[in-house]
């Protein structure tokens, strides 16, 4: 499937996003340094699944920022409407990382994707720790505050570092057997809890694996086309079934690939640059 959109068309969309993600960023970490947490309005989703009133107004601004723009455009978020369809669609997770920024550790972001054809067109992640945007456009490369960035070198499994995300939806006993695995072949690991963040740590060389079992289609569609467009391998199941009911995604440093290709036998997904 083509996508209805003209390099132009893409690249305008991705400047107002750019715009959008450091605008909004910016105005959710004033208002967590300025709030205490009893003023966040946490609600609990789920078991260690949390919205508050930041995100709610995040991705309001997100709405009205983009579609004020481009009005046949549709719009999926996390929090207001979970709807797809349309020539093309901003797929949004206002504040990912919701936990890490209740309780103030920096690491969260803010996620813009835009799907236009069945393909990833445009990657925006705002990163809170840094107060830099992410960007990529499909066929483009990937940039950080507007200067390239490439993925890892790292060839060697005892020089890896690796970022393992985990969903209560998914069995904690295999990602305990995996982080063994990869603990024996001498890599050390982190988890985070933002993987729009963990992704564009593969684009910029900082980490050589994100892998996790189950993302919903706003918490991963932006990360992982910067991290493709920065040399990254990515894997991951097709747009349209992302969208439909989340899935696995796999992000990892090219020279590593040979010590990853478990995971995506594991997955049943096919390695792709």
């Amino acid at each position: 499937m083509s996508s209805a959109f003209d390099s132009a068309a893409i690249r305008t969309r991705s400047e107002v996003a750019i715009t959008v993600a450091l605008e909004v960023g910016r105005e959710a970490a004033r208002f967590r340094r300025d709030s205490n947490p009893g003023t966040l309005a946490v609600e609990n989703k789920g078991l260690q699944d949390f919205v508050t009133i930041a995100d709610r107004r995040a991705e309001q601004a997100i709405r009205n920022g983009l579609i004020s723009r481009f009005p046949d455009d549709t719009f999926m978020g996390e929090e207001s409407g979970r709807r797809s369809g349309g020539a093309g669609t901003w797929v949004v997770d206002p504040i990912d990382g919701t936990t890490n920024y209740i309780r103030g550790f920096r690491h969260w972001a803010v996620s813009i994707a835009f799907v236009a054809g069945g393909k990833v067109e445009i990657g925006v992640v705002y990163d809170a720790s840094e107060d830099k945007v992410f960007h990529a456009v499909r066929g483009g490369g990937a940039f950080k505050d507007g200067i390239p960035v490439h993925a890892a070198a790292t060839a060697d499994p005892a020089h890896a570092l690796v970022i393992l995300g985990h969903s209560r939806k998914t069995s904690f006993d295999d990602h305990l057997a995996l982080s063994k695995r990869l603990h024996e072949r001498g890599m050390d690991y982190r988890r985070t809890g933002a993987a729009a963040i963990d992704l564009v740590r593969v684009a910029e060389g900082a980490a050589d694996l994100y892998y996790e079992r189950h993302l919903n289609a706003w918490d991963m569609l932006a990360g992982a086309l910067i991290a493709k467009e920065a040399g990254a391998m990515v894997a991951m199941p097709d747009v349209d079934r992302m969208l439909a009911q989340g899935g696995p995604v796999v992000a990892h440093a090219p020279g590593l690939a040979g010590e990853f290709a478990f995971i995506l036998d594991i997955e049943g997904l096919t390695p792709a640059g």
